[in-house]
């Protein structure tokens, strides 16, 4: 590791300092938190880079360490001029053609931003270990810590190796380097104790001798203070008088001002409790007046949609029967089982298999049925090889051909908590389409699709991850699997 990893980091938040022959770009750099949890890659990114579920399982949950810190930064600025621009993060590639100690004085900030960042570059760093420090690198991957290695140096190849515990290996270097501050602070305290010891007793024998002169002159100024008090108490007695008056005056002064001070306190007090008051009032007011107004046009759609349906379903029933529309016969008065509506969970009782594209017809069939769909999951299920763009191309392409076909309500979600920026596209006719918000998987707002709808409506879930089918059939829709869908998109 070369000298420069061991200088101290500037502090995160503010600049490092500046050498007057370094270029500009090399203080433009923000240092990152050492705990900010990076974005994992989205679907269909480099293979090299590590995925969102690894990193989630494990973190540091605490600062990375300073010593560990310059360690990492000093072992990314060796191997910073071995890799090729174009593998290096942007930030990076200023600081490609400087010396390892330059980059590691003035590029410090920007290495740790992007080891934290940007996981691809930090795979290729580990990989630089690897062949730098083989042995160390196998001893962290098989779960043993050589018991010679120093810790600073084994807590950098955890943080860069992210092996099995990285995250105890980062943490016991930092406990290990406070430590050993506060072995050395209590070392340098002992050695302050001694030396303040020792000037206390010579303080102390300095003290017993200026007692000793100050007794000898007290006699004599004890005997001129005598004197002095015969004189003094003659004056005492007119002196007490006046105070005694003058205390009673400022007792009187200082509680009128205490009382008018209490008086005004509490005026102000209730001032502002009564505009607080108003104000949480006029707040409540409008907050009810909106949540009247959002939840009457919620439950209106809700209740207008689930008519639509209950009526859609009456209608295909009295034409399969062929009953009367406005007649009532003696028959209809005989107590018997009436058929119910038709349910996505009554279809296909026969043998049918499970990927049996009439299964997803006679679904499809029910009316005012709603068929939403894991997107990503089917699209890795059927074409994986296929960049995510032209994925989703495939599949809304299908999905608006089966949509207007059958007359269905189709809804495709894709995972966009991985999105760096919002993706452009046109839905195809007949096919609404959603992304994920920021912290939401594909299957959350699945779920949430499938509660916002009526009860009643039918809904068809199609998705292979198990935890979706179960959450789904619990809030009354029918979860079947993907390749049903793509044998049903394959059939002419």
């Amino acid at each position: 590791m070369v000298d420069a990893a061991n200088e101290p980091a500037g502090p995160q938040g503010r600049q490092p300092a500046v050498d007057t022959q370094a270029p500009d770009a090399a203080e433009t750099e923000a240092a990152p938190s050492a705990t900010a949890a990076p974005a994992g890659p989205a679907a269909g990114e480099e293979p090299g880079e590590e995925p969102a579920a690894g990193r989630a399982a494990e973190q540091l949950d605490r600062p990375l360490p300073e010593g560990v810190r310059r360690r990492v930064v000093g072992l990314a600025a060796d191997a910073l001029g071995g890799l090729p621009a174009g593998e290096l993060p942007q930030s990076l590639r200023q600081y490609a053609k400087f010396t390892p100690a330059r980059r590691a004085k003035y590029a410090a900030t920007a290495l740790a931003a992007a080891l934290e960042s940007e996981p691809a570059f930090r795979v290729r760093i580990a990989e630089r270990l690897r062949l730098g420090q083989p042995d160390l690198v196998r001893a962290l991957e098989s779960g043993t810590v050589p018991a010679a290695a120093d810790p600073m140096d084994v807590a950098a190849a955890a943080y860069l190796v992210r092996s099995a515990g990285w995250s105890r290996l980062v943490a016991e270097a930092g406990d290990e380097a406070e430590r050993a501050g506060a072995e050395g602070a209590a070392a340098e305290a002992a050695q302050l104790v001694e030396k303040l010891q020792t000037e206390l007793a010579e303080l102390r024998a300095a003290a017993r001798a200026d007692l000793e002169r100050h007794r000898a002159e007290s006699e004599d100024v004890r005997k001129e203070g005598d004197s002095l008090r015969r004189k003094v108490r003659s004056l005492e007695s007119d002196t007490r008088r006046a105070q005694a008056e003058t205390r009673r005056v400022s007792a009187e002064l200082e509680a009128l001002k205490a009382q008018a001070a209490a008086e005004r306190s509490a005026a102000e007090s209730e001032a502002r409790r009564l505009r607080h008051r108003i104000s949480e009032l006029e707040t409540t007011v409008e907050q009810g007046r909106r949540s009247a107004r959002e939840g009457r046009s919620v439950e209106d759609m809700r209740l207008r949609l689930l008519l639509d349906t209950v009526l859609q379903s009456a209608q295909g029933l009295q034409r399969e029967l062929a009953l009367p529309v406005s007649q009532i016969r003696p028959a209809d008065l005989v107590e018997a089982v009436v058929p119910g509506s038709a349910s996505p969970h009554d279809v296909a009782r026969r043998a049918l298999a499970e990927d049996d594209p009439a299964l997803l017809d006679q679904l499809l069939a029910i009316p005012q049925v709603h068929l939403v769909v894991d997107g990503y999951n089917v699209t890795k299920t059927g074409y994986p090889t296929l960049p995510l763009e032209q994925q989703r191309i495939r599949l809304l392409g299908g999905l608006a051909m089966l949509a207007q076909r059958t007359q269905a309500e189709v809804t495709c979600v894709f995972d966009g908590q991985d999105l760096d920026v919002p993706v452009i596209m046109a839905p195809p006719r007949g096919v609404r389409v959603r992304f994920s918000r920021t912290g939401e998987t594909a299957d959350e707002l699945i779920r949430r699709l499938v509660r916002a709808e009526p009860q009643g409506r039918p809904v068809v879930v199609v998705s292979t991850d198990r935890e979706v089918a179960e959450g789904v059939r619990k809030a009354g829709a029918r979860p079947v699997a993907s390749v049903l869908l793509l044998n049903r998109l394959a059939r002419p």
